[in-house]
């Protein structure tokens, strides 16, 4: 789940910067998980692309994600 969640953080990240943003620009994130159990350590990794106040966050576990994902994330961030 660490490798998953560093992966789609960079991602995001790197939609951000190409729209000259980033992380201090994010003020929503949603966080879906397969598995609840897993939210340690997505907090984790999640922690270190957000170290300083951190955007307001939401977290659902859910049935399934496709192409067997563990983890995806949503985010909106403002200019």
């Amino acid at each position: 789940i660490e490798a998953q969640t560093e992966r789609v953080l960079e991602n995001l990240m790197a939609v951000l910067k190409e729209a000259k943003l980033g992380a201090e620009n994010v003020v929503k994130t949603t966080l879906f998980l397969a598995d609840m159990a897993d939210f340690p350590k997505v907090n984790a990794v999640y922690g270190r692309y957000f170290p300083k106040e951190p955007p307001a966050r939401s977290t659902f576990q859910v049935a399934g994600l496709p192409k067997n994902a563990r983890i995806e994330i949503e985010l909106v961030a403002a200019f």
